[in-house]
């Protein structure tokens, strides 16, 4: 019985020697060619982007504010539509079962698309306040 037991052990050693060699070896090759230049594609759009922002509004400050506000407009589209249906399910097929995810269901629906329409009106009010408010 000891004999197995050490066989055994010896054996998980051996493999997970293996295991690491290759994760190892994985993770050294995690990122190809391809993707390392998509990457740099990627961060040069942005900067490019971030630049046109700060020239547009002729101020660092208020340019990375624009940049951000754009981002914050073009993400919250998807995750304002999943909490509504997030809501709608609690609201239209797990209220119909228990009455308090009713109410919890509504409060989402008219959370999300609070923060929607804020998210969306926030970049416009921003850039009439710096275009027309600062003179």
């Amino acid at each position: 019985m000891k004999k197995k037991i050490i066989i055994l052990t010896i054996l998980m050693l051996i493999m997970g020697m293996f295991l690491y060699i290759n994760k190892t070896y994985a993770a050294d090759k995690a990122i190809d060619d391809s993707t390392e230049s998509k990457i740099i594609e990627i961060k040069e759009n942005a900067a490019n982007s971030l630049e046109d922002y700060k020239q547009q509004y002729n101020s660092d400050t208020y340019g990375v504010v624009a940049y951000i506000l754009n981002l914050v407009r073009i993400y919250s589209i998807p995750l304002c539509f999943l909490g509504i249906a997030i809501g709608a399910i609690h609201q239209y097929v797990i209220g119909i079962r228990k009455l308090d995810t009713l109410e919890k269901g509504m409060a989402l629906i008219v959370s999300f698309v609070t923060i929607l329409i804020i998210c969306q009106i926030l970049p416009l009010a921003f850039a009439v306040f710096v275009k027309f408010g600062r003179g």
